[in-house]
């Protein structure tokens, strides 16, 4: 059997497995970049953290509406 440019069976191997590799690398990258962007991602509970820590509501106030959002979850 011939093979295209004299490449025998184990060359195609390497090469679909070099190809696959790099395809794998691609979509991880992309995948871990758009994760990346989701953790910065603004929750109920990070906002009243910054609102306290602001000085914008009391401890008390900061307590009972943690409360409530934990209860909700």
């Amino acid at each position: 059997m011939r093979y295209w440019h004299g490449m025998g069976p184990g060359a195609w191997l390497m090469m679909v497995a070099f190809w696959a590799l790099v395809a794998y690398l691609i979509v991880w990258a992309v995948r871990s970049t758009a994760t990346a962007g989701q953790q910065d991602a603004v929750t109920p509970l990070r906002l009243l953290d910054e609102r306290l820590v602001r000085g914008e509501i009391d401890r008390e106030d900061y307590e009972e509406r943690h409360q409530v959002l934990e209860s909700r979850r």
